[in-house]
């Protein structure tokens, strides 16, 4: 069995923490998940958000490099995983240890990001579409005033800081990195395959079906893969062995 590890993981735009709470039940006993609440949202709604993206990313290193763990790997989808690769640039900055890898989720490279993907999202229609059209959104919400009104306010406020987003060729990272993609997703594969430049060490794409959100349409082909990349021993999805509940 590999070594234990504290897998942070970080939430699309939109989502909390809770996005990630399953997983506790599904993933083997050497792989600790810990999901990172964002501020303004979870159990931290009543902190204020940030603004931008550089001041969320800084403020989680902030938060983060106070309690580091021995061992750990960060992993975060669509926003979860452009926040995960900026506070693993942080934690080398400081001269703090690094994850042991970086995987991530349905997500364009830094070099590769789009602000436009964000414009004209200003109003409540526009928002509703991006969630139908994502089809990561259970239909509870769609159908509850309340709730869908909470979850616009997060997503529009996400889409802001992710707009705010931009790229600064930085050294490539000393540590793997592990990206996974939606074989529908609207994410073209060169814009996956273009993190490879963001590591000096191993590099791999896996490819699932479904959309933006295969991690949760397809969760029993997703977390086997997941863990492969963890154990440092990759297998195709295909021939992946479903992970017992």
């Amino acid at each position: 069995m590999p070594a234990p590890l504290t897998l942070f993981s970080l939430p699309c735009a939109g989502a909390s923490a809770a996005m990630y709470l399953r997983w506790r039940r599904r993933l083997p006993s050497w792989v600790q998940i810990q999901p990172i609440e964002l501020p303004g949202r979870g159990g931290r709604l009543n902190e204020a958000p940030e603004r931008s993206f550089d001041a969320l990313a800084a403020r989680l290193c902030d938060e983060f490099e106070m309690y580091p763990p021995q061992r750990y790997a960060l992993f975060g989808h669509s926003m979860g995983a452009l926040l995960a690769y900026r506070i693993a640039h942080y934690m080398q900055t400081r001269k703090r240890p690094l994850p042991i890898a970086l995987l991530l989720s349905a997500c364009a490279a830094p070099s590769r990001q789009d602000a436009k993907r964000y414009a004209d999202k200003d109003s409540d229609a526009a928002l509703i579409a991006d969630l139908r059209k994502q089809k990561g959104t259970p239909e509870e919400v769609f159908e509850n005033p309340e709730l869908l009104s909470m979850t616009l306010s997060l997503l529009g406020m996400d889409y802001r800081i992710c707009a705010s987003f931009r790229y600064t060729e930085l050294p490539p990272l000393p540590i793997p990195i592990h990206v996974f993609g939606g074989r529908a997703d609207e994410i073209r594969p060169s814009k996956l395959d273009a993190w490879r430049s963001e590591s000096a060490a191993d590099f791999s794409v896996d490819w699932f079906e479904g959309g933006h959100f295969f991690l949760r349409q397809h969760e029993d082909a997703f977390l086997p893969v997941l863990v492969q990349r963890l154990a440092g021993n990759a297998i195709a999805p295909s021939h992946s062995a479903l992970i017992s509940i």
